[in-house]
């Protein structure tokens, strides 16, 4: 299903569009709401900060879902990432509890496997967090593909949990899915999340913020 870059959509139970309704937003819970799209062009960071540059990221909303379209690594064996800034924070270095797995299949020797990434997940930590396991290709054909959820992050009370799935053309010619979850050990409302790199810029490709109604 192709999601809008405006307005909002409908979904039946079983799955097909039921229907698109542009501009009004005050509608019955369920529906996805787009808010904004950031385009890379050889950018160090991609920064969703609520109240700046039409962006919402507070109450209006108990869900909100990051999509990656086509992110292209400016070097070989990048890695995506991602971090948060509690209200009123500064240096994206919340602290985090989470967990990262992947399955992996190569297309010249059929090699495959399942496993735990041990050394991308976080025990307490404040680094900036892994949304795929294997390494990027930097090749012409090479992305990464794929979601981030992060759950009422304007909550005074509750920790903040996420969920994230990637696909990605390995830096070895192997597809890479990989899997992470976990939380922002903070009773702050989050106001600002950051994507970047670990090696190079963000070369190309874009993220788009959408809220659950």
């Amino acid at each position: 299903m192709t999601l809008p870059t405006s307005g909002l959509i409908t979904v039946n139970d079983r799955g097909a569009r039921a229907a698109t309704t542009f501009g009004s937003v005050a509608a019955a819970g369920g529906n996805m709401v787009f808010i904004k799209k950031l385009t890379a062009s050889s950018s160090a960071t991609l920064t969703f900060h609520d109240g700046t540059s039409s962006v919402v990221f507070d109450s209006t909303y108990k869900e909100y879902v990051f999509t990656f379209n086509n992110i292209h690594a400016q070097t070989d064996g990048a890695n995506f990432l991602f971090q948060a800034n509690a209200a009123g924070g500064s240096g994206f270095n919340e602290t985090v509890t989470s967990t990262i797995f992947e399955a992996f299949h190569a297309e010249d020797d059929g090699n495959a496997g399942l496993g735990y990434s041990a050394g991308r997940d976080s025990a307490q930590g404040t680094s900036f967090l892994h949304l795929n396991c294997g390494s990027l290709d930097a090749d012409n054909d090479s992305c990464l593909a794929g979601t981030l959820r992060i759950f009422n992050p304007s909550s005074t009370t509750f920790v903040k949990h996420f969920i994230g799935e990637t696909n990605n053309k390995l830096n070895g010619s192997e597809t890479d899915n990989s899997f992470t979850a976990g939380y922002f050990n903070t009773t702050s409302a989050i106001d600002e999340v950051q994507f970047k790199m670990n090696s190079g810029n963000i070369d190309a490709g874009d993220i788009c913020l959408y809220g659950i109604l």
